[in-house]
């Protein structure tokens, strides 16, 4: 699984307010990754949230089927267009058209209330 990591590591980007994720629900943002300005897909359990490049490996749409929108349902993220079916905790997919390929992870930390880029990419 890919993991992308921030262009500059001394310039960790707040991406939201972790209040401003549903718990157990997910939002996107826009963050400016090694390769540039990406949309990426925050979901939280609680005080954790896992970052995922906000693009389905089967056709490299967007995920969600209005801005910021997903279909969830308990560990699982569905995409709006082809129904591929990826957990939500390691963004591998278990149905649909792309089975056993993976969301591009994006590592995220969750410091002080706020979800932040990771500095070392893990």
């Amino acid at each position: 699984m890919d993991t992308f990591t921030l262009a500059q590591s001394t310039n960790r980007q707040v991406l939201c307010r972790l209040d401003e994720i549903p718990d157990g629900g997910a939002t996107a943002v826009d963050a400016v990754l090694a390769d540039g300005e990406e949309s990426l897909i925050l979901l939280r359990r609680g005080d954790e949230v896992r970052g995922y490049l906000n693009v389905c490996p089967h056709a490299g749409r967007r995920l969600d089927y209005a801005p910021g929108k997903f279909l969830l349902k308990n560990d699982t993220l569905t995409c709006c267009v082809h129904g591929a079916t990826f957990n939500r905790a390691d963004g591998l997919c278990i149905g649909g058209p792309c089975r056993g390929e993976h969301l591009r992870a994006v590592a995220v930390q969750v410091e002080a209330g706020e979800v932040r880029l990771a500095q070392d990419g893990t």
